[in-house]
Order: structure tokens, then C-alpha cells, then sequence
């Protein structure tokens, strides 16, 4: 299932079995959103706004998809649903976390969507999995790429590269 749109997505997980988390959401994704084309290596990170809760497992994720914006979403969230995530407090533990980063090279800004990722600028367990599969990606409202993104990044967040994926 090829499509017509290229997306970038993030994955964390950081209650339960994460590495399984992960594998079986990338598993769920396959099946109703589209076909992967890269996928980073996992990365293990400090959480980040809510600092007192279990350390993160983190993927970045290329892939093709036929499906517009809000069905993306959409999908997502039965995706997170399905794997039991429940949403108590905002950037909260959870079993898993699927954000959208980048839908081609659009800007939408919607109440319940914004894209590109509003904060994946200012977050270094985003920017390193994301620079290990698209570092010459340019964001459309910056003109940056996502290497000169990372190389200005504030955030002094713990990412530490997993050897394995």
C-alpha cells in the first residue's frame, strides 16, 4: 500500500513493555495507515514537560500514506486506542504516543491539528530520531532543515542511541 503523501511520524512509549509498544504500534500502522519507508533507530530519553515519570523509548518514522490529514489523525488515534493508551494529563505516562510531524510539506493549523509538529523544534527526543532518517528534510515554515533545527536546539534532554531497532 503505497500512497500519495509522504509523512514523518514520532512513536514513544513509556509504561509497560516499550520495545513491544513500539513494534506493535509500527505493526498497526503498516496495516491501516501506510508503508513504511524508513525507520530510525530507538532511542531512550528522558521525558520531557512532565519529568517525573519513567524514561521514554522513541522512534522516528518515514512513511507513504493515501490517506488525507484528518483520516491520519484519525487512524492515529484508534491506533492509540487500541493499545490502551489513555489520555489523563497532558504530556502524561503512556503506553503509547503517536504524533505527526509532517504531512508532505504542508501547513495546517486546525484547533485539533497543527502540523508541522508545533513543538518538535524545542524537543531533542524528537530531532535526533528525526535527523537520523531525514536530516536534509527542510520545514516548510522555517526554510530549515531538520540538521541546522537540531544543531540549534536548546534542549539538554537525555537521547541516548539503542544499538538495535
Amino acid at each position: 500500500m503505497f500512497g500519495d503523501h509522504i509523512i514523518y511520524i514520532h512513536l514513544g512509549s513509556n509504561l509497560g513493555k516499550k520495545r513491544k509498544n513500539l513494534q506493535q504500534a509500527i505493526a498497526h500502522i503498516e496495516e491501516t495507515v501506510g508503508t513504511i519507508c524508513s525507520l530510525s533507530s530507538i532511542y531512550k530519553t528522558s521525558p520531557w514537560g512532565n519529568t517525573k515519570q519513567p524514561f521514554f523509548l522513541n522512534i522516528a518514522v518515514k512513511l507513504w500514506t493515501k490517506l488525507p490529514p484528518f483520516e491520519l489523525l484519525y487512524e492515529i488515534h484508534v491506533i492509540e486506542e487500541k493499545m490502551g493508551r489513555v489520555r489523563k494529563e497532558r504530556w502524561g505516562e503512556r503506553i503509547i504516543d503517536i504524533d505527526i510531524l509532517f504531512y508532505n510539506n504542508k501547513v495546517i493549523d486546525y484547533q485539533r491539528l497543527t502540523i508541522p509538529h508545533p513543538l518538535l523544534e524545542r524537543r531533542r527526543f524528537v530531532l535526533d530520531p528525526l535527523l537520523e532518517i531525514a536530516s536534509d528534510l527542510i520545514h516548510p515554515k522555517s526554510g530549515l532543515s531538520i540538521e541546522k533545527i537540531s544543531a540549534t536546539c536548546t534542549d539538554t534532554s537525555l537521547v541516548v542511541l539503542l544499538n538495535d531497532k
